[in-house]
Protein backbone atom coordinates (compact mmCIF):
# COMPACT_ATOMS: atom_id res chain seq x y z
CA UNK A 1 0.00 0.00 0.00
CA UNK A 2 2.64 2.60 0.76
CA UNK A 3 4.44 2.02 -2.66
CA UNK A 4 1.28 2.30 -4.41
CA UNK A 5 0.89 5.73 -2.21
CA UNK A 6 4.51 6.88 -3.31
CA UNK A 7 3.87 5.59 -6.40
CA UNK A 8 1.01 8.06 -7.15
CA UNK A 9 2.65 10.81 -5.61
CA UNK A 10 5.20 10.56 -7.94
CA UNK A 11 3.06 10.20 -10.66
CA UNK A 12 1.55 13.20 -9.91
CA UNK A 13 4.25 15.58 -10.85
CA UNK A 14 4.71 16.32 -7.69
CA UNK A 15 6.63 19.61 -8.36
CA UNK A 16 4.37 21.59 -10.52
CA UNK A 17 1.51 20.58 -8.34
CA UNK A 18 2.60 21.85 -5.65
CA UNK A 19 4.10 25.12 -6.79
CA UNK A 20 0.97 25.72 -8.65
CA UNK A 21 -0.93 25.13 -5.17
CA UNK A 22 0.83 27.34 -3.27
CA UNK A 23 0.58 30.02 -5.89
CA UNK A 24 -3.16 29.70 -6.33
CA UNK A 25 -3.33 30.05 -2.22
CA UNK A 26 -1.17 32.73 -2.11
CA UNK A 27 -3.17 34.40 -4.80
CA UNK A 28 -6.35 33.73 -3.16
CA UNK A 29 -4.86 35.14 0.49
CA UNK A 30 -3.85 38.44 -1.67
CA UNK A 31 -7.28 38.71 -3.38
CA UNK A 32 -9.33 38.93 0.11
CA UNK A 33 -10.47 35.40 0.86
CA UNK A 34 -10.90 34.03 4.26
CA UNK A 35 -9.00 31.54 5.56
CA UNK A 36 -12.37 28.60 4.73
CA UNK A 37 -11.60 30.64 1.33
CA UNK A 38 -7.53 30.24 0.60
CA UNK A 39 -8.01 26.31 1.80
CA UNK A 40 -11.26 26.18 -0.49
CA UNK A 41 -9.21 27.20 -3.25
CA UNK A 42 -6.17 25.52 -2.62
CA UNK A 43 -7.76 22.03 -2.49
CA UNK A 44 -9.43 22.48 -5.74
CA UNK A 45 -6.34 23.55 -7.43
CA UNK A 46 -4.61 20.49 -6.03
CA UNK A 47 -7.37 18.45 -6.71
CA UNK A 48 -7.11 19.74 -10.39
CA UNK A 49 -3.48 19.38 -10.55
CA UNK A 50 -3.74 15.39 -9.38
CA UNK A 51 -6.22 15.08 -12.42
CA UNK A 52 -4.02 16.59 -14.62
CA UNK A 53 -0.80 14.61 -13.66
CA UNK A 54 -2.02 11.37 -13.40
CA UNK A 55 -3.94 11.74 -16.40
CA UNK A 56 -0.65 12.81 -18.38
CA UNK A 57 1.20 9.66 -16.76
CA UNK A 58 -1.52 7.19 -17.82
CA UNK A 59 -2.16 8.50 -21.48
CA UNK A 60 1.79 8.54 -21.92
CA UNK A 61 2.40 5.12 -20.73
CA UNK A 62 3.17 3.53 -24.07
CA UNK A 63 5.42 6.25 -24.68
CA UNK A 64 6.99 6.78 -21.41
CA UNK A 65 7.62 2.85 -21.71
CA UNK A 66 9.23 2.95 -25.33
CA UNK A 67 11.73 5.32 -24.36
CA UNK A 68 13.05 3.68 -21.12
CA UNK A 69 11.80 6.71 -19.04
CA UNK A 70 12.38 4.76 -15.11
CA UNK A 71 11.29 7.86 -13.60
CA UNK A 72 7.37 7.26 -14.20
CA UNK A 73 5.94 4.73 -11.59
CA UNK A 74 3.41 3.45 -14.49
CA UNK A 75 6.05 2.01 -16.43
CA UNK A 76 7.82 0.63 -13.70
CA UNK A 77 5.44 -1.28 -12.09
CA UNK A 78 4.92 0.95 -8.97
CA UNK A 79 1.23 2.18 -9.98
CA UNK A 80 -0.76 -0.31 -11.96
CA UNK A 81 -2.66 1.99 -15.00
CA UNK A 82 -6.47 0.97 -13.55
CA UNK A 83 -5.42 2.30 -9.90
CA UNK A 84 -3.77 5.46 -12.06
CA UNK A 85 -7.25 5.72 -14.08
CA UNK A 86 -9.61 5.09 -11.08
CA UNK A 87 -7.21 8.40 -8.98
CA UNK A 88 -7.39 10.87 -12.53
CA UNK A 89 -11.55 9.76 -11.92
CA UNK A 90 -11.70 10.92 -8.36
CA UNK A 91 -9.95 13.99 -8.65
CA UNK A 92 -11.73 15.75 -11.96
CA UNK A 93 -15.20 14.51 -9.88
CA UNK A 94 -13.71 16.50 -6.92
CA UNK A 95 -12.36 19.92 -8.96
CA UNK A 96 -16.11 21.20 -9.39
CA UNK A 97 -17.66 19.69 -6.14
CA UNK A 98 -14.63 21.60 -4.35
CA UNK A 99 -14.97 24.64 -6.63
CA UNK A 100 -18.61 25.01 -5.77
CA UNK A 101 -17.83 26.80 -2.59
CA UNK A 102 -17.37 29.96 -4.38
CA UNK A 103 -20.05 30.09 -6.20
CA UNK A 104 -21.10 28.60 -9.60
CA UNK A 105 -19.59 31.12 -11.59
CA UNK A 106 -16.24 29.88 -9.72
CA UNK A 107 -17.26 26.21 -10.54
CA UNK A 108 -17.70 26.78 -14.01
CA UNK A 109 -14.26 28.67 -14.28
CA UNK A 110 -11.96 26.03 -12.78
CA UNK A 111 -14.01 23.30 -14.41
CA UNK A 112 -12.96 24.88 -18.01
CA UNK A 113 -9.30 25.17 -16.64
CA UNK A 114 -9.41 21.56 -15.73
CA UNK A 115 -11.23 20.24 -19.14
CA UNK A 116 -8.47 22.67 -21.07
CA UNK A 117 -5.30 20.78 -19.33
CA UNK A 118 -7.28 17.32 -20.04
CA UNK A 119 -7.47 18.14 -23.87
CA UNK A 120 -3.38 19.10 -24.12
CA UNK A 121 -3.02 15.31 -22.54
CA UNK A 122 -5.39 14.39 -25.30
CA UNK A 123 -5.70 15.10 -28.41
CA UNK A 124 -3.57 18.61 -28.57
CA UNK A 125 -0.13 17.97 -27.35
CA UNK A 126 0.76 16.89 -30.60
CA UNK A 127 -0.98 19.71 -32.72
CA UNK A 128 0.56 23.38 -33.70
CA UNK A 129 -1.87 24.79 -31.19
CA UNK A 130 -0.39 22.86 -27.63
CA UNK A 131 0.26 25.91 -26.47
CA UNK A 132 -3.59 26.76 -26.51
CA UNK A 133 -3.98 25.18 -23.26
CA UNK A 134 -1.86 26.05 -21.27
CA UNK A 135 -3.03 29.90 -21.85
CA UNK A 136 -6.28 28.64 -20.88
CA UNK A 137 -5.74 27.02 -17.86
CA UNK A 138 -3.24 29.30 -16.64
CA UNK A 139 -5.73 32.39 -17.31
CA UNK A 140 -8.65 30.67 -15.48
CA UNK A 141 -6.58 30.09 -12.35
CA UNK A 142 -6.74 33.67 -11.13
CA UNK A 143 -10.35 34.11 -13.01
CA UNK A 144 -11.20 31.36 -10.45
CA UNK A 145 -9.86 32.63 -7.71
CA UNK A 146 -11.32 35.85 -7.89
CA UNK A 147 -14.76 34.54 -9.29
CA UNK A 148 -14.52 32.57 -5.89
CA UNK A 149 -14.60 35.89 -3.72
CA UNK A 150 -17.95 36.81 -1.96
CA UNK A 151 -20.09 38.69 -4.76
CA UNK A 152 -18.23 36.76 -7.69
CA UNK A 153 -16.25 40.14 -8.39
CA UNK A 154 -15.19 40.00 -12.34
CA UNK A 155 -11.28 39.33 -12.68
CA UNK A 156 -8.85 42.16 -14.17
CA UNK A 157 -8.11 41.40 -17.82
CA UNK A 158 -4.65 42.37 -17.30
CA UNK A 159 -4.46 39.79 -14.87
CA UNK A 160 -5.97 37.08 -16.58
CA UNK A 161 -3.58 37.84 -19.43
CA UNK A 162 -0.53 37.92 -17.19
CA UNK A 163 -1.53 34.36 -16.44
CA UNK A 164 -2.42 33.39 -19.42
CA UNK A 165 1.04 34.33 -20.73
CA UNK A 166 2.75 33.12 -17.83
CA UNK A 167 1.51 29.48 -18.94
CA UNK A 168 2.39 29.77 -22.91
CA UNK A 169 5.96 30.15 -21.29
CA UNK A 170 5.76 27.32 -19.11
CA UNK A 171 4.73 24.86 -21.56
CA UNK A 172 7.61 25.77 -23.77
CA UNK A 173 9.87 25.34 -20.80
CA UNK A 174 8.42 22.32 -19.54
CA UNK A 175 8.65 20.68 -23.02
CA UNK A 176 12.63 21.20 -23.26
CA UNK A 177 13.87 18.11 -21.65
CA UNK A 178 11.59 16.09 -23.02
CA UNK A 179 12.11 17.11 -27.05
CA UNK A 180 14.60 14.36 -28.11
CA UNK A 181 11.86 11.36 -26.48
CA UNK A 182 8.66 13.20 -27.93
CA UNK A 183 10.40 13.06 -31.74
CA UNK A 184 10.82 9.51 -31.23
CA UNK A 185 7.57 8.68 -30.35
CA UNK A 186 5.98 11.01 -32.59
CA UNK A 187 4.99 13.80 -30.28
CA UNK A 188 4.92 17.23 -32.62
CA UNK A 189 3.54 20.20 -30.73
CA UNK A 190 4.23 24.02 -31.08
CA UNK A 191 7.84 23.92 -29.52
CA UNK A 192 8.87 19.98 -31.31
CA UNK A 193 7.80 22.69 -34.60
CA UNK A 194 9.80 25.44 -33.13
CA UNK A 195 13.14 23.54 -31.91
CA UNK A 196 15.24 24.05 -28.53
CA UNK A 197 16.65 27.31 -29.72
CA UNK A 198 12.27 28.77 -30.47
CA UNK A 199 10.87 27.39 -27.64
CA UNK A 200 13.78 28.90 -25.48
CA UNK A 201 12.90 32.32 -27.11
CA UNK A 202 9.13 31.76 -26.83
CA UNK A 203 9.53 31.11 -23.27
CA UNK A 204 11.79 33.42 -22.74
CA UNK A 205 9.50 36.44 -24.03
CA UNK A 206 6.40 35.33 -22.89
CA UNK A 207 7.83 35.32 -19.74
CA UNK A 208 8.84 38.46 -19.55
CA UNK A 209 5.31 39.98 -21.23
CA UNK A 210 3.71 38.26 -18.67
CA UNK A 211 5.50 39.73 -15.44
CA UNK A 212 5.18 43.23 -17.89
CA UNK A 213 1.51 43.03 -17.77
CA UNK A 214 1.37 42.56 -14.15
CA UNK A 215 3.70 45.46 -13.62
CA UNK A 216 2.27 47.87 -15.93
CA UNK A 217 -1.32 46.44 -16.02
CA UNK A 218 -2.87 47.87 -13.03
CA UNK A 219 -3.72 51.51 -12.33
CA UNK A 220 -0.95 53.72 -10.97
CA UNK A 221 2.68 54.02 -11.74
CA UNK A 222 4.77 51.04 -10.97
CA UNK A 223 7.31 50.34 -7.94
CA UNK A 224 10.60 49.40 -7.37
CA UNK A 225 9.38 45.88 -6.96
CA UNK A 226 7.88 45.61 -9.57
CA UNK A 227 10.66 47.00 -11.96
CA UNK A 228 12.68 44.33 -9.56
CA UNK A 229 10.68 41.86 -10.56
CA UNK A 230 10.88 42.14 -14.77
CA UNK A 231 14.75 42.41 -14.65
CA UNK A 232 13.75 39.17 -12.11
CA UNK A 233 12.20 37.89 -15.31
CA UNK A 234 14.80 38.62 -17.67
CA UNK A 235 17.66 37.21 -15.76
CA UNK A 236 16.61 34.27 -13.97
CA UNK A 237 14.98 32.05 -17.14
CA UNK A 238 18.72 33.16 -18.68
CA UNK A 239 20.26 31.66 -15.64
CA UNK A 240 18.52 28.11 -15.61
CA UNK A 241 18.92 27.63 -19.42
CA UNK A 242 22.29 28.25 -19.39
CA UNK A 243 22.67 25.58 -16.34
CA UNK A 244 19.98 23.24 -17.88
CA UNK A 245 22.40 23.12 -20.82
CA UNK A 246 25.54 22.80 -18.63
CA UNK A 247 23.43 19.47 -16.45
CA UNK A 248 24.02 16.19 -18.08
CA UNK A 249 20.81 14.32 -19.63
CA UNK A 250 17.35 15.52 -19.04
CA UNK A 251 17.54 18.48 -17.29
CA UNK A 252 14.01 20.63 -15.86
CA UNK A 253 15.97 23.23 -14.90
CA UNK A 254 14.30 25.82 -17.79
CA UNK A 255 11.11 24.50 -15.87
CA UNK A 256 11.81 25.08 -12.68
CA UNK A 257 13.09 28.65 -13.56
CA UNK A 258 9.81 29.42 -15.01
CA UNK A 259 8.04 28.30 -11.41
CA UNK A 260 10.59 30.67 -10.09
CA UNK A 261 9.51 33.41 -12.17
CA UNK A 262 5.66 32.42 -10.84
CA UNK A 263 6.25 32.67 -7.20
CA UNK A 264 8.15 36.01 -8.11
CA UNK A 265 5.29 37.44 -9.74
CA UNK A 266 2.79 36.25 -7.39
CA UNK A 267 4.64 37.70 -4.20
CA UNK A 268 4.47 41.31 -5.67
CA UNK A 269 1.19 40.51 -6.34
CA UNK A 270 0.33 39.69 -2.67
CA UNK A 271 2.84 42.37 -1.38
CA UNK A 272 1.39 45.42 -3.82
CA UNK A 273 -2.50 44.77 -2.78
CA UNK A 274 -3.38 44.82 -6.43
CA UNK A 275 -4.98 41.53 -6.88
CA UNK A 276 -8.21 43.26 -7.80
Amino acid sequence: MSTRVLGLVRASHPEPAAAVTVVAALLAAGAGHSVAGVVAVALTVLASQLAVGWSNDLIDADRDAAVGRTDKPVTTGEVARPALAAATAVAAVAVPVLALAGGPAAAGCATLGLVSALLYNRPLKSTPVSVLPYAVSFGALPAFVVLALPGSPMPPAWLVAAAALLGAGAHFANVLPDLADDARTGVHGLPHRLGPVGSRLAAAGLLLAATVALVFGPPGPPSWAGLSAVAAAVAVPAVGWYAGRAAAGRSATAFRAVLVVALIDVVLLVTSGRVV
